[in-house]
């Protein structure tokens, strides 16, 4: 059997399931490629003023890794539960999924505990609470745990596991949905996330304010991965092959190129008409706006085109080690943040010059990549299953 094999045949029925395995020889490779640069990218955009964050998605569109994780981890969530379904039937992928939404919200409980004890240890207290939003934790310890378990407060660069959280704690619901009546789901979601665009509706978080990446709106994404899985769009397929869809996905990521380098570049400003600035700005990330939204499944269409499943591009070191981390990406996102706090603090009391940024993005990523091999290797041994994230 080849290095990689497509897993996404659609089910004959709403109640028929491919069988799908999660192993070694029958893993899209493609998925944990994405999911690994992405941590990549976030671990570099995590460290303040570093100029290799030229190198990440941010600057060159709407959208950013952010999204590749949300749409990723709807698609993959319904290839391991949905492939288990006939098997196991609804209520054991129930509690599995509801298992997975606890060992995020753990993990998340955890990183939390080892943030703020590094910004204790080497701030005492002081120095980086407000860059890190951990001062609720030195002047109120009482009210910011309990609301941080209550998935109402984060500190800085942990906030999307609180939307991961929800997300695949609704999805036994959701799933249960979506075998009875995907394209009914899919416009249910729809609605929903534009209510959340005309009249703002968000979850709260504390101690004012809303969590940021808003899960009223970010659920569509969630969902338009998983009913994709499901679907696999056998009837989307003329489209998504279709040249002229191509061509107007690259020109939207063209010109969406250009609004992102004048952010950045003034003399670019005068490509944007101050009648297309009103109408598309703001460009709001907590609420998932539109133009994220397609810029984003452009991005992935162009990407699908020009990534087959039977490349076999992926041996290559620089791939193997992309999909390592992909494997564990919940563990790794959890580590990056950590390593991107220290990399802020290296550039702020050791040099902040570009040889200094080069040393610390390059020596985080290697410490990514070294324990992302590492946990692959135990979990082989181990034999569990796929990691959702």
């Amino acid at each position: 059997m080849g290095l990689i094999e497509v897993v996404t045949d659609r089910p004959q029925s709403p109640r028929k399931f491919p069988v799908v395995r999660y192993d070694h020889d029958h893993r899209d490779l493609r998925l944990d490629a994405c999911r690994g640069l992405a941590l990549w990218f976030i671990f570099i955009d995590h460290i303040p003023d570093n100029a290799l964050s030229w190198l990440t998605l941010r600057n060159y569109g709407f959208s950013d890794a952010s999204e590749v994780f949300v749409f990723v981890s709807g698609y993959t969530c319904m290839l391991a539960y949905g492939g288990a379904f006939c098997e196991q039937g609804w209520r054991t992928i129930a509690v599995r999924a509801l298992r997975r939404a606890w060992e995020i919200y753990a993990a998340f409980l955890l990183l939390v505990l080892f943030y703020v004890a590094l910004v204790w240890i080497i701030g005492n207290g002081q120095r980086f609470v407000d860059d890190t939003n951990t001062g609720f934790f030195f002047r109120q310890p009482g009210p910011a745990i309990a609301h941080t378990i209550g998935l109402q407060f984060a500190p800085v660069d942990t906030d999307i596991l609180l939307t991961f959280v929800i997300l695949h704690a609704i999805f036994p619901g959701l799933f249960w949905i979506l075998i009875h009546g995907p394209r009914l789901t899919l416009a249910l979601s729809l609605l929903l996330y534009l209510m959340v665009q005309m009249f703002d509706w968000h979850v709260p978080a504390w101690p004012s304010g809303e969590i940021y990446f808003n899960p009223l709106a970010w659920q569509f994404l969630f969902v338009i991965g998983a009913w994709y899985s499901f679907e696999n769009a056998a009837h989307l397929r003329p489209i998504i092959r279709s040249r002229t869809v191509f061509l107007l996905a690259v020109a939207y990521l063209a010109c969406s190129l250009i609004v992102a380098l004048s952010w950045q570049f003034k003399s670019l400003e005068w490509f944007i008409p101050e009648q297309v600035a009103k109408l598309i700005y703001p460009i709001d990330k907590s609420h998932l706006a539109p133009l994220r939204l397609l810029h984003f499944l452009s991005l992935a269409l162009v990407v699908s085109r020009l990534t087959p499943p039977e490349w076999h591009g992926l041996i290559r070191p620089l791939m193997i080690a992309m999909i390592r981390c992909g494997e564990n990406s919940l563990s790794i996102y959890g580590l990056g943040v950590l390593l991107a706090f220290i990399a802020r603090v290296i550039l702020v009391d050791v040099s902040s010059t570009f040889a200094m940024q080069l040393a610390v993005s390059l020596a985080g990523i290697a410490i990514m990549i070294v324990a992302a091999t590492v946990l692959t290797w135990e979990s082989r041994i181990d034999r569990r299953g796929p990691k959702l994230f």
